[in-house]
């Protein structure tokens, strides 16, 4: 699983945040990771010039086999709150579609019995 960091001219990329991006989203996606070829991570503080807290937004976009990419997004007083956030949301909302594709692989319809006597 590959994971790609973006951040906008108000967020300052380290290695350290970058380190923290790839431990927070491995340890929330890895049980997808065979179903997964691509992480987005996208970091904004959109009132960086207003507060001391400002509003740090994380987006992130999965890539995820036989899918539309799979988007969520948190807004959180710190940066590491949005992240966290954005990962627990993205888990979620993979664990939904791939259980729904699941679900729907287990519902085909049984052969008829009375057609298979039959036969």
């Amino acid at each position: 699983m590959q994971i790609n960091i973006n951040t906008d001219k108000t967020i300052e990329r380290h290695a350290g945040l970058d380190e923290h991006v790839h431990s927070v989203v491995n340890a929330a996606l890895n049980r997808f990771g065979e179903h997964i070829s691509r992480v987005e991570v996208h970091l904004s503080d959109n009132n960086s010039h207003k507060s001391a807290d400002g509003d740090n937004r994380c987006l992130m976009e999965a890539r995820v086999t036989g899918y539309q990419p799979i988007a969520v997004s948190d807004h959180a007083a710190t940066l590491h709150q949005a992240i966290g956030g954005s990962a627990d949301k993205l888990k979620r909302a993979i664990d939904s579609a791939l259980g729904r594709l699941h679900d729907s692989k287990l519902r085909t319809p049984a052969p008829d019995s009375a057609t298979e006597a039959a036969d």
